[in-house]
């Protein structure tokens, strides 16, 4: 798919110019050591190389296309001490490009293309950041090509790449299944296993054994594994609480499988019982998912579905009596309904755009009600279709009856 992914970008291309993309290095961390490496996602969903400082060129002008990719050279001391990189006919086998180089022909290539080819553009992944995160490669060599040659324009790809990645292939579609596979058996581990008095991070390990043991190459994101009031806060991660019995526990959590995310948000009762007060916040949140659900659709966009997520619970808490009017609904629900999700689990998504099919988004209400010690969110990954939506995620348990049976 990464050959069709770059043919599809090119076409956003103005002649005359020349992309130039950066796989990234591992960040240093301290001492002799650098945290994991993991590939710039752009790169690798116009590539499919897993490999530090890789770089991909494309040149597009009136007559021809030329695309390069620059792997390093062998090293035979260094693959002894921390492996091989990946060599030309690696790269020319995931990538689909078959002109591949060293990377200590970069810069003359470049130049080549700069004073031969009558380059005019250059097209750099300038993604926005902070101003106080460290500049990038690209930004730091976009920089410096306005020194050297002032007369090219320097052009940010960033938006023209996310376009394409905002709607999946077969494919995509097809590796964010397996990753929602994967999470579902690390899910029910938790649930079977889980008793009173346990420590939330032991709770949690049993989905990181399972979903190492089924092949995920990592975590989607740090895990939430709160325990009662804890649930509460959106955001918990410490997960170093008890467990106590008769409270809930929320888990947020998701498996990396080949780089794409799931994302899944399930609350279940410690003790596998959940009270009749828990059982009545919780059929708020889990009939808000349903309206969702069948609200998404080609043409809506995420603040529509938000919209009637409010709308949803507002209801339900008005009926109940926890607020009397809409608006003060925001007390307990502070936080958007979803978002795109793909190779990052808050994946690329262009403002306010509307749902189209290949769409992959989240669909995550909740309540959150700190007086109580109840939080509850619930959370599955949906497909847009041609005639709406296909949840992704709908064999992991998520009503009450069956939830309570697993535990059982």
């Amino acid at each position: 798919m990464f050959d069709l992914n770059r043919k599809n970008l090119i076409k956003k291309m103005k002649e005359e110019s020349l992309l130039i993309l950066f796989a990234g290095d591992a960040p240093f961390r301290s001492a002799d050591q650098q945290y994991k490496f993991t590939p710039n996602r752009n790169f690798y969903y116009l590539t499919g190389i897993d490999d530090k400082k890789v770089i991909l060129t494309i040149l597009k002008t009136e007559t021809e296309v030329i695309e390069n990719v620059y792997v390093q050279r062998e090293d035979e001391l260094m693959a002894k001490w921390v492996g091989r990189s990946i060599n030309k006919d690696e790269a020319r086998k995931i990538s689909k490009v078959k002109n591949i180089k060293y990377i200590d022909e970069f810069e003359s290539t470049i130049s080549s293309y700069i004073d031969r080819r009558g380059i005019k553009n250059i097209y750099f992944d300038l993604e926005r950041q902070s101003i106080d995160i460290p500049s990038t490669k690209a930004q730091d060599m976009a920089n410096l090509i306005k020194i050297k040659y002032p007369y090219i324009k320097i052009k940010n790809i960033y938006s023209q790449i996310v376009s394409l990645r905002m709607i999946k292939n077969e494919d995509e579609i097809k590796t964010i299944k397996k990753a929602i596979s994967i999470t579902k058996e690390g899910i029910i581990s938790m649930a079977k296993n889980i008793k009173p008095n346990m420590k939330e991070y032991e709770v949690e390990s049993y989905f990181d054994f399972e979903i190492k043991r089924l092949g995920a190459s990592a975590h989607a994101f740090n895990t939430i594994c709160a325990a009662g009031k804890n649930a509460t806060v959106l955001h918990y991660e410490d997960n170093n609480q008890d467990c106590t019995d008769g409270d809930l526990i929320l888990f947020d959590l998701g498996a990396e499988y080949n780089y794409y995310c799931s994302d899944i948000s399930r609350t279940i009762p410690i003790n596998g019982k959940f009270t009749e007060r828990q059982k009545q916040i919780y059929s708020i949140v889990l009939n808000c998912m349903k309206e969702v659900e069948k609200a998404a659709k080609p043409g809506i966009t995420l603040r529509d579905l938000n919209d009637i997520a409010k709308k949803s619970l507002s209801k339900g808490c008005i009926d109940i009596g926890l607020i009397s009017k809409e608006e003060e609904i925001e007390k307990y629900y502070f936080h958007s309904i979803g978002h795109s999700l793909g190779l990052d689990t808050h994946d690329v998504w262009i403002s306010d755009s509307k749902l189209e099919v290949g769409s992959v988004i989240t669909n995550e209400p909740g309540l959150y009600i700190e007086e109580e010690g109840i939080g509850i969110r619930l959370e599955d990954d949906l497909l847009i279709t041609d005639f709406g939506c296909t949840n992704l995620s709908n064999d992991i348990p998520i009503e009450i009856e069956d939830i309570e049976n697993l535990m059982r």
